[in-house]
């Protein structure tokens, strides 16, 4: 290109219309955020990246992951991290940025044709990028949510303790979505074995707190629903005075400190006689 390198034309189009250039870019970008942000806050995000961009094009270089470039990726973190706090797509982010790309191929209407034309050519990429972006994500998106499925499916397994009695051990966190899986998976157990009494072992539960107490709770109204009791067993030392100080109250549902325990109050309420052999003397 004659004159000037790239850097240098650019340099000089952004410094001597940088005021005009900002307050368009500002509108354009307001506009493909539907209006969810206001102007003056997109005005004041794009204004700073707008002069660190200028600053690091003087140094003469246009490698974007570079030293003189460190400021504005800072400020583009701190967009990308906003915007994803606000709900929008990878896209809306990215289009932010993209969007100067609109306003300076306008500003270079019949003025300098080669950069023209590398602007257009480069929006057409930016497009295509994009499209690619967005069904990566999508896929990823998909891929990690079908194996929270599964992770959700073996974290929760149902297991047939004896003739009638079902047990559902549970280790990690208990939230919402991970109840409702315990939830369907053991009453379908009980009706799929036509048992009566079901034990919650919690004893992989690091903590109990109000929120597990009344997913437990919910566990077990949805038990008797069907015809069958539920035992809770795993109350160790440490969640029984949490559930204490919480003031928490699992009213007449039967509570035990271990399996153990748990196992052999369902067998007895199921009617199976229990016995204790004593070891005879000199028997290994």
């Amino acid at each position: 290109m004659p004159g000037e390198d790239l850097s240098s034309r650019l340099i000089a189009l952004l410094s001597v219309r940088g005021e005009d250039l900002g307050a368009e870019w500002a509108d354009n970008v307001t506009g493909s955020l539907g209006g969810r942000v206001s102007r003056a806050e997109v005005h004041r995000e794009l204004q700073e990246i707008y002069t660190a961009l200028v600053s690091a094009l003087g140094s003469g270089s246009l490698d974007g992951r570079g030293e003189a470039f460190g400021e504005v990726r800072a400020l583009l973190s701190e967009l990308s991290r906003t915007r994803a706090q606000q709900g929008f797509s990878p896209s809306d982010t990215a289009v932010s940025v993209f969007s100067l790309k609109e306003v300076l191929e306008s500003a270079l209407s019949g003025e300098d044709s080669d950069l023209h034309a590398y602007l257009k050519f480069s929006r057409l990429l930016d497009t295509l990028g994009l499209f690619t972006v967005e069904t990566y994500t999508r896929a990823r998106e998909e891929l990690i949510s079908a194996q929270a499925e599964q992770l959700l499916e073996l974290s929760t397994p149902v297991v047939k303790l004896w003739d009638g009695v079902i047990g559902v051990p549970l280790v990690g966190t208990l939230d919402s979505a991970r109840t409702m899986v315990v939830m369907e998976k053991m009453l379908q157990a009980l009706i799929d074995t036509g048992s009566e009494q079901a034990i919650i072992d919690i004893t992989g539960v690091p903590a109990v707190d109000t929120e597990v107490a009344q997913h437990l709770l919910k566990t077990v109204v949805a038990a008797r629903l069907m015809g069958a009791e539920c035992t809770i067993s795993g109350i160790r030392p440490q969640i029984a005075q949490t559930i204490v100080a919480l003031g928490i109250d699992f009213g007449d549902i039967v509570t035990k400190a271990t399996l153990a325990d748990a196992l052999r109050h369902a067998l007895r309420r199921s009617g199976v006689a229990l016995s204790q052999t004593v070891p005879q003397a000199g028997a290994l």
